[in-house]
């Protein structure tokens, strides 16, 4: 018996949809949980507050590990700061969020960034000249003087001269340190 072209169609597109609404969020293989692409959750994520009229979604940047999701950048208020981290916390896969976001009124922004770039580039140019941190991979982002570190290194001594180091620079307000140790394999 030959099944009609329409009837075809519709099957697929049945078992088309069952596969998009399925959440994102974890497939089942062999009984065992594989998470969601961390760059897919920080894509959903930017599109979620791109999208959002409380939120000026260009000015936000987003991170994510294991679905931990670390927010970044200056908003113009409180309002859009809860927002942003509402709106990620929101989203299917996401485990956490960590909102480092700076509240900046937008007539000081400019003031303000040109400020974090020069920081950002000093702390790296101290990390360029001290012979245990310039092959390290240590990225250095400021956000309102408060320098944030991230990225994976040999050992714990080499995270606490990033910090030290980081802190020695004219203008850090802060240091935050997000680096990771590699384990020993």
């Amino acid at each position: 018996m030959k099944t009609p072209y329409s009837v075809t169609l519709c099957i697929a597109l049945v078992v088309g949809a069952a596969f998009i609404a399925t959440p994102a969020t974890a497939v089942d293989i062999s009984k065992e949980k594989v998470l969601v692409n961390d760059s897919w959750l920080t894509a959903k994520a930017k599109i979620a507050l791109a999208a959002d009229s409380r939120v000026k979604g260009r000015q936000i940047e987003v991170e994510t590990t294991e679905g931990r999701v670390v927010l970044r950048g200056k908003v113009d208020s409180d309002e859009a700061k809860r927002a942003a981290e509402g709106i990620t916390a929101g989203l299917d896969g996401v485990k956490t969020v960590k909102n480092e976001l700076q509240v900046v009124a937008p007539s000081t922004r400019d003031a303000v960034e040109e400020k974090d770039e020069a920081i950002t580039g000093r702390v790296k140019a101290y990390f360029a000249k001290d012979t245990h941190l310039k092959n390290a991979d240590i990225d250095v982002q400021t956000n309102a003087g408060v320098v944030s570190l991230t990225g994976e290194v040999l050992n714990l001594m080499t995270s606490a001269q990033a910090s030290w180091t980081a802190w020695q620079v004219p203008g850090v307000k802060a240091v935050k340190n997000d680096l990771t140790v590699k384990e020993k394999s």
